[in-house]
Protein backbone atom coordinates (compact mmCIF):
# COMPACT_ATOMS: atom_id res chain seq x y z
CA UNK A 1 0.00 0.00 0.00
CA UNK A 2 1.38 3.39 -1.14
CA UNK A 3 2.23 5.81 1.58
CA UNK A 4 0.03 9.56 0.76
CA UNK A 5 1.30 12.93 1.00
CA UNK A 6 -1.32 14.39 2.56
CA UNK A 7 -5.03 13.06 3.77
CA UNK A 8 -6.41 16.15 3.74
CA UNK A 9 -6.68 19.62 2.38
CA UNK A 10 -4.14 21.30 5.01
CA UNK A 11 -1.85 18.58 4.31
CA UNK A 12 -2.29 18.62 0.79
CA UNK A 13 -1.82 22.31 0.76
CA UNK A 14 1.31 21.34 2.78
CA UNK A 15 2.70 18.91 0.14
CA UNK A 16 1.52 21.35 -2.68
CA UNK A 17 4.00 24.49 -0.99
CA UNK A 18 6.90 21.88 -0.71
CA UNK A 19 6.47 21.00 -4.40
CA UNK A 20 6.33 24.40 -5.35
CA UNK A 21 9.32 25.44 -3.42
CA UNK A 22 11.26 22.34 -5.04
CA UNK A 23 10.41 23.90 -8.26
CA UNK A 24 11.21 27.34 -7.55
CA UNK A 25 14.97 25.86 -6.23
CA UNK A 26 14.88 23.77 -9.60
CA UNK A 27 14.29 27.36 -11.53
CA UNK A 28 11.24 26.06 -13.19
CA UNK A 29 9.13 28.86 -12.38
CA UNK A 30 10.37 32.31 -11.12
CA UNK A 31 8.31 32.75 -8.25
CA UNK A 32 5.05 31.62 -6.52
CA UNK A 33 2.76 33.60 -4.09
CA UNK A 34 0.63 31.78 -1.60
CA UNK A 35 -2.43 33.74 -0.33
CA UNK A 36 -3.58 32.44 3.06
CA UNK A 37 -7.28 32.77 4.28
CA UNK A 38 -8.77 31.22 7.12
CA UNK A 39 -10.10 28.64 5.46
CA UNK A 40 -8.26 27.90 1.99
CA UNK A 41 -5.23 28.63 0.14
CA UNK A 42 -5.09 30.27 -3.21
CA UNK A 43 -1.82 30.30 -5.20
CA UNK A 44 -0.37 32.42 -7.91
CA UNK A 45 2.36 31.26 -10.25
CA UNK A 46 3.42 34.75 -12.44
CA UNK A 47 3.55 34.20 -15.96
CA UNK A 48 3.77 36.71 -19.00
CA UNK A 49 0.79 37.23 -19.08
CA UNK A 50 -1.86 36.90 -15.96
CA UNK A 51 -1.44 34.76 -13.31
CA UNK A 52 -5.05 32.63 -12.17
CA UNK A 53 -5.14 32.07 -9.01
CA UNK A 54 -4.97 28.12 -8.08
CA UNK A 55 -6.47 26.23 -5.74
CA UNK A 56 -4.17 23.66 -3.58
CA UNK A 57 -5.50 20.38 -5.60
CA UNK A 58 -4.70 22.40 -9.29
CA UNK A 59 -1.39 24.18 -7.77
CA UNK A 60 -0.27 20.59 -6.30
CA UNK A 61 -0.62 19.08 -9.83
CA UNK A 62 0.97 21.56 -11.36
CA UNK A 63 4.22 21.75 -9.16
CA UNK A 64 4.00 18.21 -9.12
CA UNK A 65 4.05 17.67 -12.88
CA UNK A 66 6.90 20.48 -13.23
CA UNK A 67 8.77 18.35 -11.25
CA UNK A 68 8.50 15.43 -12.46
CA UNK A 69 8.96 16.26 -15.99
CA UNK A 70 12.33 17.69 -14.81
CA UNK A 71 14.15 14.70 -14.07
CA UNK A 72 14.55 15.25 -10.35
Amino acid sequence: MPAYEFHDEYTLAETADKLGQKALNLNLIPSFVVRYFADSRQYYIPNEQESQPLTPEQAYMCFKKLVETSGE
